[in-house]
């Protein structure tokens, strides 16, 4: 089947006819060119239904929280019982559970469905409220050992590991502070947008000139800390439906 992108028409190299939209079937490839077919009715039996209603099943250590299951961030409020068929809370008993977390580091775990979906979250105090993570199953995370070049690495002299901690501390903030980052894109984007509406002349800077390959390994953490060194894999398995 090929799509047509200019007017979304879908049609069938096999026949070379317009494939109509009631042909369609959803389908999950088992092996290479064999699907399972589902139809509407099979996908209409499993689906669960959104409640909005946070299944607390355990707590952990907050430093035992690992970031990279995080998939979205969502803020989490009191229902103080306004949308129809929910149960409410109080506010005391959300400010009582968001003191919990707080005095005690820990994160709550747990399930929730949304859009028809069920899917495991992370609960964590956040300023005077709670930060709801939705979090990727442990199947879908892609295994470290896919990464390129990591057989490669090479022992680290500990001269060098001394030097590169040091220069660490010197680089090393009180405190994070995400107001002092932007998005440079953005902003030349507004830019360029503004001289343009103004019948300005618009003057495209050149790009800088990519960084070579460095072995050492001072110079590749001072690149490394302006962004010039790593290469960026995807975390996620691309799921397949």
């Amino acid at each position: 089947m090929t799509r047509d992108i200019k007017s979304n028409i879908k049609r069938c190299p096999v026949e070379e006819r317009e494939i109509q939209w009631f042909e369609i079937k959803k389908g999950y490839e088992i092996t290479k060119d064999t699907y399972v077919v589902l139809e509407k009715e099979d996908l209409e039996g499993i689906k669960l239904k959104t409640n909005n209603t946070i299944d607390v099943k355990e707590f952990i250590e907050s430093e035992e929280f690992d970031p990279l299951f995080i998939e979205k961030n969502y803020y989490v409020g009191p229902n103080l019982g306004k949308k129809k068929k929910t149960a409410g809370i109080s506010s005391k008993a959300y400010s009582l559970f968001v003191k919990i977390l707080n005095e005690t580091n820990k994160i709550a775990k747990g399930k929730v469905v949304l859009r028809e979906k069920e899917h495991v979250i992370a609960l964590r105090a956040y300023q005077r409220g709670l930060v709801m993570h939705q979090l990727k199953y442990l199947d879908e995370i892609r295994p470290m050992d896919e990464i390129g070049d990591l057989d490669s690495l090479q022992q680290v002299d500990s001269k060098e590991l001394s030097l590169g901690k040091t220069l660490v501390e010197n680089l090393t903030t009180e405190r994070f502070d995400l107001g002092q980052y932007s998005d440079s894109y953005a902003k030349e984007l507004e830019k360029l947008i503004e001289a343009k509406s103004k019948g300005q002349k618009v003057i495209i800077k050149e790009q800088e000139k990519e960084s070579k390959e460095t072995t050492d390994i001072l110079e590749a953490l001072k690149a490394s800390l302006n962004g010039s060194c790593f290469l960026v894999y995807p975390s996620f398995l691309i799921p397949r439906l």
